[in-house]
């Protein structure tokens, strides 16, 4: 075991955020609605306004996003993001920033949930396209999406959104091993690391303090399609 972790404090993973001012069919300009199933997420908001709407089993609720906001949530929350004006976040993401690399499920009707390949052909978008055609995409697959939210939006009880827990599930079954690997390299390493420390202050050990690290990063990608708007992406956290 390691004393030192060399990633982000917590093994949290990171991007910047232009929310898209693309509109919808109900007037409001914004991203995809989708969930993550075993991350939490948080918005630090840097700029702009706007807000983001949630529908948990708990119901639905719109936080305003304004400068200095800093909003989360915890898996199983379906969220949108709504752009009211020039809307930037910087996004704070669980497990090395594994929402951006998986851990999501867009909220499209039932009928593309059904297996892994059905949806994949729904919501790909080639990374080699030209960007017109990358735009085309993620507008369609957002307005999909917001077809299968408003379903939910409007259901009668909490079946609908149970049923599309469920469903969101199967779909991330496959990719369980890998994400575990991702957890035991971060976040957990992360966690083992501090007590770790704290177990050789108990004992009057300061010889991690010796190995200490300083690291810093800029994007690797800029301006990706993302699921809510366009990203800048940092590199994945080492292992």
């Amino acid at each position: 075991m390691v004393s030192t972790h060399p990633g982000l404090p917590g093994g949290v993973g990171l991007s910047r955020l232009c929310v898209y001012d693309w509109p919808a069919a109900d007037g409001l300009r914004g991203g995809t609605p989708h969930l993550h199933l075993a991350c939490s997420e948080g918005y630090v908001v840097t700029g702009g306004r706007g807000a983001v709407q949630t529908l948990t089993s708990s119901g639905y609720e719109v936080t305003p996003l304004t400068p200095g906001t800093v909003a989360w949530f915890t898996p199983g929350t379906v969220h949108r993001l709504v752009n009211e004006g020039d809307l930037r976040i910087t996004v704070l993401m669980q497990n090395g920033g594994l929402p951006e690399a998986g851990d999501a499920v867009l909220t499209l009707p039932p009928r593309y949930l059904t297996d892994p390949e059905t949806y994949a052909a729904a919501t790909a978008v080639p990374a080699d396209a030209p960007e017109a055609e990358r735009e085309r995409l993620t507008r369609a697959r957002r307005d999909l999406a917001l077809e299968g939210y408003r379903a939910l939006r409007e259901a009668d009880g909490p079946e609908a959104l149970a049923a599309f827990h469920r469903a969101a599930a199967a779909l991330v079954r496959p990719r369980l091993a890998e994400w575990r690997e991702r957890w035991l390299r971060g976040a957990r390493a992360a966690a083992e690391a501090t007590g770790e420390q704290l177990d050789r202050l108990a004992a009057g050990d300061v010889s991690h303090l010796a190995a200490a690290l300083v690291g810093s990063e800029q994007p690797v990608e800029q301006g990706r399609f993302g699921m809510c708007g366009r990203l800048d992406v940092y590199p994945p956290p080492r292992p």
